[in-house]
């Protein structure tokens, strides 16, 4: 096991003696995770191929899966990929640096490792201090998937970190709690128009804007599990808790009838149930017997991103056998509601139910919950 260091650092002004620290440690070969805008990130140098290889093992995360590469500025694009298109740098203009990765043509000096042995890389370059300040001094690119146990939810505290990773990887940069909460956006600059693989921090509606042929996809990617994948997080099982979730379609009258059957049929079975809820609904569940957990005001998704990852964890904390939520609105234009939908359909490995049909939806359940509690 790997003595896990902490450095705390203020995360709008980090110490630069702190960050050189890092910096030469990463250098050296060794794994840190860092806060960036979106999640915590575990990173390594990208162009060491034994140090990438690291990452995959302390996250125990399938090769198939590929890594995004973070860059200090978008002028560093040309050391990690080549053919770029001019749609690039007008994107990058736009939303770099901020929560946006592009797949492009892989350099051949970069590792096959980082991107699950595709001719392809995922790059960004990330807008948190921390991030800029520890990529600005290794002069490296670093590649970081999410810094957590794979297929779990995404990290966006140091702890949520620790919880996940202590004693696998050598250092934690501690800056405070993330302020998006979700991955970033992925786009498939390789293909012709270009494609979303992955909803996220940048919308839809804001991307067009630079990007009027980008293809989105009518339903989420989903990737086998044996085939290299595209893009992180596009396999069915991924954010999840230990817990089965459910996914309840419906509106919010229906969902309340339905979450109130549910719960009475599996107390009956002596198994406890987390509740995943808008704050302003809680009136309507103060006589249910079951763990009641917080998504923020229904109507700010900005809030509800940034807080989902953790409040999953949350509920998953209380013991409970089984955890139910409903699925967010359309959003109001932030472009965060297809993000977080996706979030929550992988959470629930793809498991959907109509509490419009409360007959049927409450089979499908009972029999999940049989399957996994065999």
């Amino acid at each position: 096991m790997t003595n896990t260091q902490v450095f705390h650092v203020d995360p709008h002004h980090p110490d630069p003696a702190a960050i050189a620290t890092v910096a030469q440690a990463l250098a050296a070969g060794r794994l840190v995770a860092f806060p960036t805008e979106t999640v915590y990130g575990l990173g390594a140098n990208a162009l060491d191929a034994t140090a990438v290889a690291r990452i995959f093992a302390a996250k125990q995360r399938p090769t198939t899966d590929p890594l995004i590469v973070h860059l200090a500025d978008a002028t560093q694009l040309a050391r990690v990929a080549f053919d770029i298109p001019p749609v690039a740098p007008r994107l990058a203009d736009r939303f770099w640096p901020g929560p946006l990765t592009l797949v492009l043509r892989r350099a051949p000096h970069v590792p096959p490792n980082v991107s699950a042995g595709r001719d392809t890389v995922a790059v960004r370059v990330p807008a948190h201090p921390v991030a800029h300040a520890l990529l600005s001094a290794c002069d490296l690119p670093i590649a970081a998937p999410s810094a957590n146990l794979f297929s779990r939810p995404s990290p966006t505290t140091a702890q949520h970190v620790l919880d996940d990773l202590a004693g696998r990887v050598d250092i934690v940069l501690d800056g405070g709690t993330t302020t998006i909460g979700l991955e970033s956006t992925v786009i498939d600059l390789t293909q012709t128009p270009p494609v979303l693989l992955r909803p996220g921090g940048v919308g839809v509606e804001a991307l067009r804007m630079v990007l009027s042929d980008l293809r989105v996809p009518d339903a989420p990617l989903v990737t086998d599990a044996a085939e290299a994948a595209a893009a992180p997080g596009s396999q069915l099982k991924h954010y999840a808790p230990h817990a089965p979730l459910f996914l309840l379609r419906g509106d919010a009258r229906t969902a309340v009838q339905f979450i109130h059957t549910v719960v009475s049929a599996l107390h009956a079975r002596g198994l406890r149930v987390g509740v995943l809820i808008p704050d302003e609904e809680f009136p309507d569940y103060t006589d249910l017997r079951a763990e009641l957990v917080g998504l923020g005001p229904a109507h700010d998704l900005a809030m509800i991103g940034r807080y989902l990852f953790a409040r999953l964890r949350e509920v998953d904390s209380l013991g409970v056998n089984a955890i139910l939520v409903r699925g967010v609105a359309e959003d109001n234009g932030g472009g965060l509601g297809p993000a977080i939908r996706d979030r929550l359909f992988r959470a629930a490995e793809g498991r959907v139910l109509d509490a419009a049909d409360p007959t049927t939806a409450l089979q499908q359940l009972l029999r999940l919950i049989d399957a996994t509690t065999k």
